[in-house]
């Protein structure tokens, strides 16, 4: 379908200011599902190390580390938990999830920080470890480790249908929006076809008269300039001498 070039720059305006609709409605999407799905995966992550906190309390008070080490193996099982591990008073990790050993990174890390961090542990992965006391912090700190890839992972299921989604609307409106100025183009194309024809400027027949006639039966702008064209007399332009 061919337009009219008098709305071509309508069409250009038009789908830039879809895409950036559909821009700026993606981005607010992903950042506000961002926040939220990380928001709540903290507070997950902080709930597990309270709960292993207040698991551990006997197990530790009664140095029986098999239990303790088998809670943490059952806990390792949530999905999104990737790691555990639990220091004394001291610092000192007394039990653990790691294998095949623990990492360095985590053996020089401050285990009496209190929180949510994130933690950077080459030849693991990137995670956001959450970390709880025990008895006050009198027992040692539990410590929960979330791989930032699953969240990651999770805002991308989440965002993508409504990208998509938006995507297609912007295509769609785009699409529609060619249409109906196209549509509304035709008749002046009609017009300017008939004024080509009865000036003589370009050798192709008139349009034909029932066509006018529509065009002149209507009561917008259009059959205005139609009525006004349909009085223009048909001229022939002289011949040039010889």
């Amino acid at each position: 379908m061919k337009s009219i070039k008098l709305f071509r720059g309508a069409l250009f305006g038009i789908s830039m200011l879809f895409g950036l609709m559909a821009f700026l409605t993606s981005a607010l999407c992903i950042n506000t599902v961002d926040k939220q799905l990380s928001n709540e995966y903290i507070e997950n992550n902080i709930a597990i190390a309270t709960s292993i906190a207040n698991a551990a309390e006997d197990s530790i008070l009664n140095r029986d580390l098999s239990v303790l080490q088998s809670m943490l193996e059952q806990f390792r099982k949530i999905n999104g938990v990737e790691y555990i591990y639990v220091a004394d008073e001291h610092g000192q990790i007394i039990a653990h999830t790691f294998v095949p050993g623990i990492p360095q990174e985590i053996q020089s890390l401050d285990k009496n920080i209190i929180g949510s961090s994130r933690r950077i542990i080459p030849g693991f992965g990137n995670f956001i470890e959450s970390s709880m006391p025990i008895l006050m912090g009198r027992a040692g700190t539990v410590h929960v480790g979330m791989e930032e890839s699953l969240i990651a992972f999770k805002i991308q299921t989440a965002v993508g249908r409504q990208v998509y989604l938006v995507s297609i609307l912007f295509v769609l409106s785009i699409m529609i929006s060619f249409v109906l100025l196209s549509r509304a183009g035709r008749p002046l194309m009609q017009l300017a076809s008939y004024a080509r024809g009865i000036s003589g400027s370009e050798d192709r027949p008139e349009p034909d008269r029932q066509e006018l006639e529509r065009l002149m039966s209507r009561l917008d702008e259009v059959g205005e300039i139609a009525r006004l064209v349909s009085r223009c007399p048909s001229e022939t332009p002289p011949e040039p001498p010889k």
